[in-house]
C-alpha cells in the first residue's frame, strides 16, 4: 500500500520531464535507486549486516571517467544508483592532531576503522602515542558477527589492514618487514606484523593477494619457525590460491584466499598516460599478467557473502569490507585503462552487494572511497603540461584524462578533496550532506547496534 503513492510521485514527475521535451535515462527507475522503504524510512531500524565497498582513490572523476567509458555520459553505474548519497571529508593530523590536508590510504582507513584520526603511514594506532584504537571489526567480533576482508591489493595492504591490526607504520606486512614498527615485534611485546595479526584475529574470510608476506616465515613467539600460512593452518583456517579452492572451501571453517604473490594483477589493460598524449586508444579487457583461475572481485564478494552464511551470522550478523585496490595504484601510474577496468570490476562487487541487500533488508550497503585521486577529464584541445591519454568510450566518442599531480616520471598524487559517500538499507539517512570519513565508524557501530 505505501508504495504506491511513491510510485505516483515518481510516474509524473517522469512524465512531466518528458511533456517538456526532457529526456529520462532508464537509471531513473525506482528500482535502480532502491526500495521505497530505504527511501521513505519505512525499513528496519537496525542492519544485521553491514557490506562496506571501497573504491581505493576512487573520487568523483575515477567514477565520472569509468562511468563515460563503460556506459556512456548519460548511462548510470551501479553505484551511481544508491537511494542516499552524500560526501565527506578526509584529511589525516599530524602528531600533534593538526589537519594533514592529503591522507594516504593507512590514515583514511584508520578514521572509519577506528572513527578517530591518526598520521599517514599510521595503521588504527593514536597519532601522537602510538596507541591501539578499537576497530568496527574487533566490535563486531565481540558482539559475535561473523567478519571478512576482501581486496584486490595485498591482504596486508592499508585498506584490509586497518580492520584486524595495529601497526605504527603500513610497511610492516610481514614478519620480515617490521624495521618501522620496533615496539609491534612479538619481541617486544607486540602484537606482530600486519599478517601476523589479520589471522590471528580469526576473520571469519580473508581474500585477496599477498601470498609472498603470508608464506615469510615467523621469527619470534609461539608459531616461530613457520611461515604466516602455516601458522593460518593451526589456527583453523582453509587456505586457498585459486577460484576452484575458493569455490570448494567450507563455510563454517575460516578461509584465507592468496590469489597472487602481491597486488592482485589488474583487469583491464592500455597504453599508460604520456607527455604531449597518446593515440586515441580502446582499452583492452584482458590482461595476460592474470594468472587463469584468478577470482573476480565480484566472484570473491559473492563467495565471501556466501562463507558468511553461517549459524553465527544467521543468529548475529556479519561485517564485510570489499576493497577495490588498484583504481588508486592504477591512478599513481597514470593507466587509465587499468584504473577504469578496476572502476568497473567494484561497480559489478556493489551490485553482488545491492542483490543481496534486496533479498535481505535489514542489511546495510555503504559505498565510499578513502580518498581522491589525479585523474581528471578534460577538453580534447587541452595541452596539459603533465601526461595524458585519449580513449574512445564505449560511446564511440574521443575522450582525454590528464595526470598532473606529480612531475612526469614520478608517482601521480592522493588529492585533498571531499569524496563521494553513498548507501541503503537502515541506517543510511547518515551518510547524506557533508560529514567525515570518521562519522562513518559511527554510522556502522550505530546501524550494528555496537558497544
Amino acid at each position: 500500500m505505501g508504495s504506491r503513492p511513491y510510485r505516483r510521485r515518481l510516474a509524473w514527475g517522469a512524465a512531466a520531464l518528458l511533456a517538456a521535451g526532457v529526456a529520462v535515462p532508464a537509471a531513473a527507475a525506482a528500482s535502480d535507486h532502491g526500495s521505497p522503504s530505504d527511501v521513505g524510512g519505512h525499513g528496519p531500524k537496525k542492519a544485521k549486516n553491514v557490506i562496506l565497498l571501497i573504491g581505493d582513490g576512487m573520487g568523483d572523476s575515477e567514477i565520472t571517467l569509468a562511468r563515460d567509458y563503460t556506459v556512456g555520459a548519460a548511462g548510470r553505474l551501479t553505484m551511481d544508483k544508491f537511494p542516499m548519497t552524500g560526501t565527506y571529508t578526509t584529511y589525516s593530523v599530524d602528531k600533534n592532531g593538526k589537519p594533514d590536508y592529503v591522507t594516504d590510504s593507512a590514515a583514511s582507513g584508520t578514521g572509519w576503522a577506528t572513527g578517530q584520526k591518526t598520521v599517514n603511514g599510521r595503521i588504527s594506532k593514536t597519532p601522537g602515542t602510538d596507541k591501539p584504537m578499537t576497530t568496527i571489526l574487533e566490535l563486531a567480533q565481540k558482539k559475535g558477527l561473523a567478519t571478512g576482508s576482501v581486496t584486490t591489493a595485498e591482504l596486508t595492504d592499508a585498506t584490509p589492514a586497518v580492520l584486524a591490526s595495529h601497526a605504527t607504520d603500513r610497511s610492516c606486512a610481514g614478519p620480515a618487514d617490521m624495521k618501522a614498527c620496533p615496539n609491534d615485534t612479538i619481541a617486544k611485546g607486540g602484537p606482530g606484523s600486519i599478517a601476523e595479526q589479520s589471522v590471528n584475529h580469526k576473520v571469519d574470510v580473508l581474500l585477496g593477494g599477498g601470498k609472498d608476506r603470508f608464506d615469510q616465515k615467523i621469527t619470534e613467539g609461539p608459531y616461530r619457525g613457520l611461515t604466516v600460512t602455516q601458522q593460518a593452518e593451526k589456527l583453523g583456517y582453509q587456505v586457498v590460491t585459486d577460484s576452484e579452492g575458493l569455490r570448494t572451501a567450507r563455510s563454517g571453517k575460516p578461509v584465507l584466499g592468496l590469489f597472487a604473490p602481491g597486488n592482485v594483477p589488474v583487469e583491464w589493460t592500455g597504453k599508460a598516460a604520456a607527455v604531449g598524449g597518446t593515440a586515441a586508444q580502446r582499452c583492452v579487457t584482458s590482461n595476460p599478467e592474470r594468472k587463469a583461475g584468478t577470482p573476480a572481485l565480484e566472484e570473491q564478494t559473492r563467495r565471501a557473502l556466501s562463507l558468511l552464511d553461517t549459524p553465527k551470522a544467521k543468529k548475529n550478523g556479519f561485517f564485510l569490507q570489499v576493497e577495490g585496490a588498484s583504481i588508486d595504484k592504477r591512478d599513481h601510474a597514470a593507466d587509465p585503462c587499468g584504473q577504469i577496468g578496476e572502476t568497473a570490476a567494484l561497480d559489478r562487487a556493489v551490485k553482488v552487494a545491492r542483490d543481496y541487500a534486496a533479498k535481505h533488508p535489514d542489511t546495510l550497503v555503504v559505498t565510499t572511497a578513502d580518498h581522491g585521486h589525479t585523474s581528471q577529464i578534460v577538453p580534447l584541445e587541452a595541452t596539459p603540461p603533465g601526461l595524458s591519454s585519449t580513449l574512445i568510450t564505449n560511446e564511440g566518442r574521443q575522450l582525454k584524462v590528464n595526470y598532473s599531480t606529480n612531475t612526469p616520471g614520478k608517482a601521480q598524487e592522493h588529492t585533498g578533496t571531499q569524496v563521494r559517500i553513498a548507501a541503503q538499507g537502515p541506517g543510511s539517512q547518515r551518510v547524506l550532506g557533508v560529514t567525515d570519513q570518521t562519522e562513518l565508524f559511527t554510522t556502522l557501530r550505530t546501524a550494528l547496534s555496537l558497544r
